[in-house]
């Protein structure tokens, strides 16, 4: 007897990175932690491989009480100082001259999910990175969307080009456009899109919204581990060219930036020149977001405002550390990557690092041939994903030229 509804999906979700990090734990307790790198974790970890709780955020949180906690927030758009606090986080202290309102969501995930639901009808498709989180495009055949992606890269800078053609071959055939673009810190290449790149793209959406609306979803998960953060929000001030007829959905990760994964908290940052545009997504995805969740985290909600406001210099200055860190790891992995000739797409900064395979069956092989060597990685679309987040400085020191070699071994074979 079949229960479920005829239009369901119902072949098994894979998720191949837990999949992956279970057999990169099976392999550290086997030939020891040591003998094994582990490259599957997209959390940020420590050099001893914990990881990585900041101190300003979990000792503000045990200071919550626990009726606070226990209790609801104030509302299902998210409590109002939080959504303030977001917003003033998000654009940089107000630097950014538009209209704009703020949704709690669950994680930066809860506000991909809301710009998948509420923008584009059933049937209608968005339109993805070719290389990107999976959950993209798993979200929107959840929400009954087709997906077809543009090439992420012409050469080492961003590829305008093959974006400008999945948007005019749908420009006039369906109600809206929806691009989504991961940006700065991209997951999983760590590349960063330029000011004069953000000048282009929307130069190019105003052109197509004179006659069908578009809609950019910035995912910013990853922004508050920049490289240059004091500028990581310069590129928003593109936002304010855009047309009436184009908006911003930026989907911003607390849980990211408080290094606070499983609380799962984050926000819609809706922005746009009409006011009475912004009201309008702010009504539906409300009425989304009560649907879908009810209420996010009261007491992670609680937490990024008591950190922000009574313990943000120390903050700062514990995360500044760990950017400091990662950049060592980035540029010993990336220096040694240039020297020994391994294929990387263009890293400018983030958590992740990514080997450029485009062939799939090649790729297939060098995965399995890495992880026969003690070398755990992720694969995604057109490469292997390298999570630098929560390697050591000394795992990372030679991995760059053991991949290649072991790249060389597959090529040679084939």
């Amino acid at each position: 007897m079949n229960f479920i509804k005829e239009s369901a999906d119902k072949k098994p979700i894979v998720d191949t990175v837990f999949a992956i990090v279970a057999k990169a734990k099976e392999a550290k307790e086997k030939y020891g932690d040591e003998n094994v790198i582990d490259a599957t974790i997209g959390s940020l970890y420590d050099e001893q491989g914990h990881i990585v709780a900041f101190h300003s955020v979990f000792e503000s949180f045990d200071q919550i009480p626990a009726a606070q906690k226990a209790a609801y927030a104030d509302s299902f758009r998210g409590n109002p100082d939080f959504r303030e606090l977001v917003k003033k986080w998000t654009l940089g202290q107000g630097k950014v001259n538009l209209e704009s309102s703020v949704i709690a969501t669950p994680g930066g995930t809860g506000a991909v999910s809301l710009v998948m639901s509420e923008f584009l009808e059933t049937d209608e498709t968005v339109i993805l990175p070719d290389i990107a989180w999976g959950s993209y495009s798993l979200m929107a055949k959840d929400k009954q969307l087709k997906a077809v992606t543009y090439e992420m890269f012409e050469n080492d800078h961003f590829n305008l080009n093959s974006l400008k053609k999945q948007v005019n071959a749908l420009a006039g055939k369906q109600n809206r456009i929806v691009v989504v673009i991961n940006d700065p810190c991209h997951n999983p290449t760590g590349y960063t899109m330029t000011k004069q790149e953000w000048h282009e793209l929307i130069a190019f959406l105003n052109e197509v919204a004179k006659t069908t609306p578009c809609i950019i979803l910035n995912d910013i998960a990853y922004i508050d581990y920049a490289y240059d953060l004091e500028h990581s929000r310069d590129y928003m001030r593109e936002f304010e060219g855009m047309s009436d007829q184009v908006m911003a959905v930026i989907a911003m990760s607390c849980s990211k930036t408080l290094t606070s994964y499983g609380l799962r908290c984050g926000a819609a940052v809706i922005c746009a020149h009409s006011k009475e545009s912004v009201r309008e997504a702010e009504i539906v995805f409300e009425k989304s977001a009560r649907a879908l969740w009810s209420n996010v985290n009261n007491a992670a909600m609680i937490n990024f405002v008591n950190v922000v406001k009574d313990h943000k210099e120390e903050f700062l200055n514990e995360k500044k550390e760990y950017i400091h860190l990662l950049k060592k790891r980035s540029s010993i992995f990336m220096e040694e990557a240039k020297a020994c000739n391994l294929p990387v797409y263009p890293y400018k900064e983030g958590f992740f690092v990514t080997i450029k395979i485009e062939n799939n069956d090649l790729k297939e092989k060098y995965h399995t041939l890495l992880m026969e060597n003690n070398i755990f990685t992720v694969q995604v679309n057109k490469g292997i994903r390298v999570g630098i987040c929560s390697l050591s400085v000394e795992k990372a020191k030679g991995l760059a030229l053991k991949m290649k070699l072991l790249l060389d071994q597959v090529v040679t074979t084939e």
